[in-house]
Protein backbone atom coordinates (compact mmCIF):
# COMPACT_ATOMS: atom_id res chain seq x y z
CA UNK A 1 0.00 0.00 0.00
CA UNK A 2 1.34 3.81 -0.50
CA UNK A 3 2.18 5.36 2.17
CA UNK A 4 1.40 8.91 2.65
CA UNK A 5 2.77 11.67 5.45
CA UNK A 6 0.56 14.56 6.90
CA UNK A 7 2.85 17.02 8.21
CA UNK A 8 1.52 19.50 10.67
CA UNK A 9 -1.78 20.21 11.62
CA UNK A 10 -3.86 18.63 8.80
CA UNK A 11 -7.23 19.53 7.45
CA UNK A 12 -9.29 16.70 9.42
CA UNK A 13 -11.26 16.02 5.98
CA UNK A 14 -7.95 15.24 4.27
CA UNK A 15 -7.44 12.49 6.91
CA UNK A 16 -10.74 11.18 6.04
CA UNK A 17 -10.81 11.15 2.74
CA UNK A 18 -7.34 9.27 2.48
CA UNK A 19 -7.69 7.03 5.09
CA UNK A 20 -8.34 3.30 3.97
CA UNK A 21 -7.02 4.66 0.35
CA UNK A 22 -3.46 4.81 1.92
CA UNK A 23 -1.51 3.70 5.03
CA UNK A 24 -1.08 6.84 6.89
CA UNK A 25 1.55 8.66 8.64
CA UNK A 26 2.09 11.82 10.66
CA UNK A 27 4.67 14.31 11.36
CA UNK A 28 3.54 17.19 13.55
CA UNK A 29 6.36 18.65 14.03
CA UNK A 30 7.35 19.66 10.26
CA UNK A 31 11.15 19.09 11.22
CA UNK A 32 13.24 17.17 9.03
CA UNK A 33 15.56 15.85 11.65
CA UNK A 34 11.68 14.25 13.48
CA UNK A 35 11.89 11.44 10.12
CA UNK A 36 11.81 7.89 10.95
CA UNK A 37 13.34 5.24 9.32
CA UNK A 38 9.86 3.97 8.58
CA UNK A 39 8.92 7.24 6.57
CA UNK A 40 12.02 7.97 4.65
CA UNK A 41 11.55 4.65 3.21
CA UNK A 42 8.31 4.30 2.68
CA UNK A 43 6.74 7.71 1.70
CA UNK A 44 6.27 8.56 -1.44
CA UNK A 45 3.58 11.52 -1.31
CA UNK A 46 2.83 14.22 1.59
CA UNK A 47 -0.06 16.54 2.64
CA UNK A 48 0.56 20.01 4.59
CA UNK A 49 -0.36 23.52 5.04
CA UNK A 50 2.28 24.85 3.01
CA UNK A 51 5.09 23.62 5.06
CA UNK A 52 8.04 21.62 2.90
CA UNK A 53 11.75 23.12 3.00
CA UNK A 54 14.41 21.23 1.05
CA UNK A 55 15.62 19.67 4.64
CA UNK A 56 12.26 18.02 4.84
CA UNK A 57 12.44 16.98 1.26
CA UNK A 58 15.86 15.30 0.97
CA UNK A 59 14.77 13.29 4.51
CA UNK A 60 12.26 11.59 2.40
CA UNK A 61 14.20 10.42 -0.75
CA UNK A 62 11.06 8.64 -2.41
CA UNK A 63 8.99 11.84 -2.38
CA UNK A 64 7.56 11.88 -5.91
CA UNK A 65 4.44 14.74 -4.67
CA UNK A 66 3.62 17.45 -2.33
CA UNK A 67 0.36 18.33 -2.09
CA UNK A 68 0.04 21.43 -0.11
CA UNK A 69 -3.07 22.49 1.35
CA UNK A 70 -3.83 26.49 0.13
CA UNK A 71 -2.99 28.53 -3.23
CA UNK A 72 0.32 29.98 -1.46
CA UNK A 73 2.86 27.87 -1.40
CA UNK A 74 5.63 29.85 -0.20
CA UNK A 75 6.62 27.80 2.73
CA UNK A 76 7.31 24.67 -0.42
CA UNK A 77 10.43 25.07 -1.74
CA UNK A 78 9.59 24.70 -5.27
CA UNK A 79 12.69 24.94 -6.83
CA UNK A 80 14.19 21.87 -4.75
CA UNK A 81 11.48 19.89 -5.25
CA UNK A 82 11.76 21.16 -9.07
CA UNK A 83 15.46 20.20 -9.13
CA UNK A 84 14.49 16.42 -7.52
CA UNK A 85 11.69 15.87 -10.03
CA UNK A 86 8.90 16.36 -7.51
CA UNK A 87 5.31 17.48 -8.22
CA UNK A 88 4.02 20.32 -6.20
CA UNK A 89 -0.38 20.38 -6.41
CA UNK A 90 -2.22 23.43 -4.42
CA UNK A 91 -5.44 24.27 -4.40
CA UNK A 92 -6.27 26.85 -6.59
CA UNK A 93 -9.77 28.31 -7.60
CA UNK A 94 -12.12 26.55 -4.89
CA UNK A 95 -11.22 29.14 -2.25
CA UNK A 96 -11.23 32.38 -4.89
CA UNK A 97 -14.67 33.64 -3.93
CA UNK A 98 -14.83 33.15 0.13
CA UNK A 99 -11.42 35.37 -0.11
CA UNK A 100 -13.19 37.94 -2.70
CA UNK A 101 -16.48 38.26 -0.22
CA UNK A 102 -14.41 38.42 2.44
CA UNK A 103 -12.39 41.35 1.06
CA UNK A 104 -15.87 43.19 0.08
CA UNK A 105 -16.94 42.74 3.82
CA UNK A 106 -13.36 44.18 5.08
CA UNK A 107 -13.45 47.12 2.87
CA UNK A 108 -16.93 47.78 3.95
CA UNK A 109 -16.42 47.49 7.91
CA UNK A 110 -13.21 49.58 7.25
CA UNK A 111 -14.99 52.51 5.28
CA UNK A 112 -18.10 52.42 7.77
CA UNK A 113 -16.87 51.14 11.18
CA UNK A 114 -19.41 48.22 10.97
CA UNK A 115 -17.74 46.38 13.65
CA UNK A 116 -17.40 49.66 16.20
CA UNK A 117 -21.43 50.90 15.29
CA UNK A 118 -22.21 46.76 16.67
CA UNK A 119 -20.12 47.36 19.67
CA UNK A 120 -20.91 50.53 20.29
CA UNK A 121 -25.32 49.31 20.14
CA UNK A 122 -23.76 45.56 22.21
CA UNK A 123 -22.34 48.04 24.66
CA UNK A 124 -25.61 49.66 25.32
CA UNK A 125 -24.42 53.38 24.50
CA UNK A 126 -26.74 54.12 21.67
CA UNK A 127 -29.16 54.49 24.75
CA UNK A 128 -27.19 56.07 27.01
CA UNK A 129 -25.34 58.21 24.74
CA UNK A 130 -27.57 58.32 21.75
CA UNK A 131 -26.92 57.71 17.36
CA UNK A 132 -23.42 56.24 16.84
CA UNK A 133 -21.36 58.75 14.84
CA UNK A 134 -20.86 59.12 10.96
CA UNK A 135 -18.82 57.05 9.28
CA UNK A 136 -16.51 59.86 8.15
CA UNK A 137 -15.77 57.56 5.04
CA UNK A 138 -17.96 55.88 2.11
CA UNK A 139 -17.46 53.62 -0.77
CA UNK A 140 -19.14 56.21 -2.85
CA UNK A 141 -17.18 57.46 -5.51
CA UNK A 142 -14.10 55.71 -4.64
CA UNK A 143 -11.13 54.58 -6.85
CA UNK A 144 -10.20 51.05 -6.46
CA UNK A 145 -6.80 49.63 -7.13
CA UNK A 146 -6.03 46.01 -7.23
CA UNK A 147 -2.71 45.39 -6.36
CA UNK A 148 -2.28 41.90 -7.92
CA UNK A 149 -5.27 40.62 -10.79
CA UNK A 150 -4.81 36.52 -10.70
CA UNK A 151 -7.28 34.52 -9.90
CA UNK A 152 -8.59 36.32 -7.03
CA UNK A 153 -7.44 39.70 -7.77
CA UNK A 154 -10.33 39.23 -10.67
CA UNK A 155 -12.81 37.94 -8.48
CA UNK A 156 -12.69 41.36 -5.85
CA UNK A 157 -12.75 43.30 -9.09
CA UNK A 158 -16.23 41.72 -10.40
CA UNK A 159 -17.67 42.24 -7.41
CA UNK A 160 -16.26 45.82 -6.74
CA UNK A 161 -18.50 46.56 -10.28
CA UNK A 162 -22.15 45.89 -8.80
CA UNK A 163 -20.89 49.16 -6.54
CA UNK A 164 -20.13 51.40 -9.47
CA UNK A 165 -16.76 52.59 -8.39
CA UNK A 166 -14.02 52.76 -10.96
CA UNK A 167 -11.49 50.02 -10.94
CA UNK A 168 -7.85 50.32 -11.90
CA UNK A 169 -5.07 47.32 -11.13
CA UNK A 170 -1.19 46.83 -11.15
CA UNK A 171 0.33 43.35 -11.92
CA UNK A 172 4.13 42.70 -13.33
CA UNK A 173 2.36 42.99 -17.14
CA UNK A 174 -1.14 43.84 -18.12
CA UNK A 175 -3.50 41.49 -18.57
CA UNK A 176 -4.82 41.48 -22.32
CA UNK A 177 -8.46 39.92 -21.15
CA UNK A 178 -9.07 42.17 -18.54
CA UNK A 179 -10.56 46.17 -19.40
CA UNK A 180 -9.65 47.95 -15.75
CA UNK A 181 -6.88 50.87 -16.60
CA UNK A 182 -3.41 48.99 -15.84
CA UNK A 183 -0.55 51.15 -14.16
CA UNK A 184 2.86 49.88 -15.04
CA UNK A 185 4.31 50.21 -11.73
CA UNK A 186 2.48 50.52 -7.86
CA UNK A 187 3.75 54.09 -7.11
CA UNK A 188 1.74 54.91 -10.06
CA UNK A 189 -1.47 53.13 -9.22
CA UNK A 190 -1.10 54.59 -5.53
CA UNK A 191 -1.01 57.57 -6.72
CA UNK A 192 -3.92 57.36 -9.11
CA UNK A 193 -6.54 55.50 -6.63
CA UNK A 194 -7.26 56.09 -3.24
CA UNK A 195 -8.31 52.80 -1.87
CA UNK A 196 -5.94 50.04 -2.45
CA UNK A 197 -6.42 46.29 -2.34
CA UNK A 198 -3.50 44.17 -1.50
CA UNK A 199 -3.73 40.17 -2.90
CA UNK A 200 -0.11 39.47 -4.19
CA UNK A 201 1.44 36.47 -3.45
CA UNK A 202 4.38 35.82 -0.64
CA UNK A 203 7.36 36.35 -3.48
CA UNK A 204 10.98 38.09 -2.45
CA UNK A 205 9.32 40.60 -5.37
CA UNK A 206 6.63 41.77 -2.92
CA UNK A 207 8.40 42.22 0.55
CA UNK A 208 7.60 45.34 1.61
CA UNK A 209 6.64 46.57 -1.24
CA UNK A 210 3.69 48.72 0.61
CA UNK A 211 5.57 51.07 2.32
CA UNK A 212 5.93 54.90 3.62
CA UNK A 213 6.28 55.82 -0.19
CA UNK A 214 3.70 54.34 -1.24
CA UNK A 215 1.18 54.87 1.68
CA UNK A 216 1.95 58.63 1.13
CA UNK A 217 1.17 58.43 -2.64
CA UNK A 218 -2.23 57.10 -1.40
CA UNK A 219 -3.22 60.37 0.01
CA UNK A 220 -4.87 61.42 3.15
CA UNK A 221 -8.42 60.18 2.12
CA UNK A 222 -6.59 57.01 1.17
CA UNK A 223 -7.70 53.03 2.18
CA UNK A 224 -5.38 50.13 2.39
CA UNK A 225 -7.06 46.87 2.31
CA UNK A 226 -4.43 43.38 2.71
CA UNK A 227 -5.87 39.78 2.10
CA UNK A 228 -2.52 38.61 0.11
CA UNK A 229 0.45 37.95 2.30
CA UNK A 230 0.99 40.28 5.57
CA UNK A 231 4.96 40.67 4.17
CA UNK A 232 3.62 42.71 1.36
CA UNK A 233 3.19 45.79 3.91
CA UNK A 234 5.93 47.48 6.06
CA UNK A 235 3.89 47.49 9.35
CA UNK A 236 5.80 50.34 11.03
CA UNK A 237 5.48 52.54 7.91
CA UNK A 238 1.72 51.93 8.14
CA UNK A 239 0.92 52.38 11.86
CA UNK A 240 3.13 55.29 11.32
CA UNK A 241 0.58 56.76 8.51
CA UNK A 242 -2.25 55.51 10.14
CA UNK A 243 -1.04 57.60 13.25
CA UNK A 244 -0.43 60.55 11.24
CA UNK A 245 -3.39 60.62 9.39
CA UNK A 246 -1.09 60.17 6.01
CA UNK A 247 -3.92 57.74 5.11
CA UNK A 248 -7.50 57.17 6.54
CA UNK A 249 -7.59 53.57 7.33
CA UNK A 250 -6.71 49.98 7.02
CA UNK A 251 -8.13 46.80 6.49
CA UNK A 252 -5.99 44.21 7.60
CA UNK A 253 -6.66 40.08 7.43
CA UNK A 254 -2.94 39.03 7.11
CA UNK A 255 0.21 40.06 9.18
CA UNK A 256 3.52 39.68 8.77
CA UNK A 257 4.26 37.03 11.53
CA UNK A 258 1.13 35.40 12.08
CA UNK A 259 -0.32 34.78 14.80
CA UNK A 260 1.57 38.13 16.34
CA UNK A 261 1.01 41.95 15.04
CA UNK A 262 1.21 45.17 16.08
CA UNK A 263 -0.22 46.25 19.16
CA UNK A 264 -0.05 49.97 17.58
CA UNK A 265 -2.89 48.88 15.55
CA UNK A 266 -4.89 47.96 17.93
CA UNK A 267 -4.82 51.27 20.00
CA UNK A 268 -6.20 52.87 15.95
CA UNK A 269 -10.27 53.68 15.53
CA UNK A 270 -9.54 53.68 11.79
CA UNK A 271 -8.29 50.26 11.46
CA UNK A 272 -10.17 46.69 11.35
CA UNK A 273 -8.37 43.68 11.89
CA UNK A 274 -8.97 40.53 11.07
CA UNK A 275 -7.30 37.34 12.04
CA UNK A 276 -6.41 35.35 9.01
CA UNK A 277 -9.96 34.17 8.09
CA UNK A 278 -10.53 35.11 4.35
CA UNK A 279 -10.92 31.25 3.35
CA UNK A 280 -12.01 30.25 6.67
CA UNK A 281 -15.65 28.41 6.01
CA UNK A 282 -16.56 25.01 6.93
CA UNK A 283 -17.36 24.60 3.27
CA UNK A 284 -14.59 26.42 1.01
CA UNK A 285 -12.06 24.67 3.71
CA UNK A 286 -13.49 21.36 2.76
CA UNK A 287 -13.47 22.22 -1.26
CA UNK A 288 -9.57 22.64 -0.21
CA UNK A 289 -9.13 19.68 1.74
CA UNK A 290 -10.60 17.64 -1.28
CA UNK A 291 -8.53 19.22 -4.02
CA UNK A 292 -5.58 18.06 -1.47
CA UNK A 293 -7.04 14.92 -1.65
CA UNK A 294 -7.86 14.30 -4.40
CA UNK A 295 -4.35 15.58 -6.25
CA UNK A 296 -3.06 12.49 -4.21
CA UNK A 297 -5.14 10.18 -5.12
CA UNK A 298 -5.24 11.05 -8.90
CA UNK A 299 -1.58 11.02 -8.77
CA UNK A 300 -1.20 7.76 -7.53
CA UNK A 301 -4.39 5.99 -9.38
CA UNK A 302 -4.33 7.56 -12.72
CA UNK A 303 -0.56 8.96 -12.66
CA UNK A 304 -1.43 12.78 -12.88
CA UNK A 305 -2.07 15.16 -10.71
CA UNK A 306 -5.09 17.56 -10.97
CA UNK A 307 -3.17 21.23 -9.72
CA UNK A 308 0.39 21.08 -10.05
CA UNK A 309 1.99 24.54 -10.19
CA UNK A 310 3.92 25.92 -12.20
CA UNK A 311 7.11 25.63 -11.41
CA UNK A 312 6.40 21.77 -11.22
CA UNK A 313 4.15 21.64 -14.58
CA UNK A 314 3.18 17.73 -15.22
CA UNK A 315 4.45 16.38 -18.81
CA UNK A 316 2.76 13.51 -19.04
Amino acid sequence: MTTLLLIGKVNPRVRERLTGRFEILELPSGKAEDVTSEMAEKVTGTASFNTMPSALMDALPKLDIIANFGVGYDGVDVGHAASKGIIVTNTPDVLDEEVADTTIGLLLNTLRMFPRAENYMREGRWVREGAFPLSPLTLRGRHIGIYGMGRIGQQIARRLEAFNVKISYHTRTPKADIAYSYYGSLKELATAVDTLICIVPKTPETRQTVNKEILAALGADGVIINVGRGWTVHEDDLADALERKVIAGAGLDVFEVEPCFPERLMKLDNVSLLPHVASASVATRNAMADLVADNLISWFEEGRPITPVPETPFKG
